[in-house]
């Protein structure tokens, strides 16, 4: 089952930016992940909470996939540069209907 890995991103120091997206990028490429969002636009429709200043969702081809990059010794200092830099949240969320109400992508 697919998987998505859905961040809010709240830069705090630059630096780690460039390098980050050059790097990793194709890190997650090759392991058939696929960026579906990486955007500042982002428009409030509902809620109390401040919208970040970056969202980023992700498309893995299962969990396990997901869960191997991000524990990866290639993404390791990658990751914690992020996280020294930054304000994240980061989810994974499985492409799912629990409900079964609607039709699902394979």
């Amino acid at each position: 089952m697919k998987h998505y890995a859905v961040a809010e991103i709240d830069v705090t120091d630059p630096a780690w930016v460039r390098d980050y997206v050059e790097q990793v990028t194709p890190m997650v490429e090759r392991r058939g992940g696929r960026y579906l969002a990486r955007t500042a636009q982002i428009s409030k429709i509902e809620g109390e909470r401040t919208p970040p200043q970056t969202y980023l969702i992700i498309e893995w081809p299962s969990k396990e996939v997901a869960d191997e990059f991000y524990e990866s010794e290639e993404y390791r200092p990658y990751r914690e540069r992020r996280q020294a830099g930054a304000r994240n949240e980061f989810l994974l969320v499985a492409g799912e209907d629990i409900t079964g109400a609607a039709a699902t992508l394979p």
